[in-house]
């Protein structure tokens, strides 16, 4: 349609493409670095308006897919995809707004040994034998579950793992009431 627009329009949106497919992939794999986040979120901005300019640019072609079957199958894909992304029920977040499951991990594994015993309802020498077992070194309960962690070369995800794993049967220290 408008000329002056091609030159740019798909440099601009393959740019864009780019920047959010680098960053969302980072983002998938909870590589949390740099300004990675925010310039996924707000850059996507500049997707959205690159791809806007493209089709705007090229609107004689891209109204051809329209009488195309398999184009129309990809785009009415595309679409129930997008509608049914929106509906509650594959909703993670709880009505706070936060990701409830996400928050507590976070929590735990800044917290003691000794505070993650009393959320599990055991003791920290209960903890410390189920991290031994799983070949993981505690210096002192008192030690965070990131310490522990870092200390052993492995993620705070996984030394929690480690912890919330089906406990053995349950001895004394287990069945203390608190």
């Amino acid at each position: 349609m408008n000329a002056s627009l091609k030159p740019w329009a798909t440099p601009l949106a393959t740019g864009a493409f780019l920047i959010s497919a680098v960053t969302g992939v980072l983002i998938f794999f909870d590589i949390e670095m740099g300004a990675v986040e925010p310039v996924h979120k707000w850059l996507s901005w500049l997707l959205l308006g690159g791809v806007g300019v493209h089709i705007f640019s090229n609107w004689n072609q891209f109204s051809g897919y329209f009488s195309k079957r398999p184009a129309l199958g990809i785009i009415g894909m595309a679409l129930v995809v997008t509608v049914a992304s929106l509906l509650p029920v594959f909703s993670e977040k709880e009505e706070g707004g936060g990701r409830s499951a996400g928050i507590a991990a976070k929590a735990l594994e800044s917290s003691s040994l000794e505070t993650v015993a009393l959320v599990l309802k055991t003791t920290p020498q209960v903890l410390v034998s189920r991290l031994e077992k799983s070949g993981i070194v505690t210096v002192a309960p008192s030690s965070t579950i990131q310490e522990i962690a870092a200390r052993n070369g492995k993620s705070g995800k996984m030394v929690l793992g480690a912890l919330l794993v089906g406990p053995e049967k349950k001895s004394d220290a287990d069945r203390d009431d608190r």
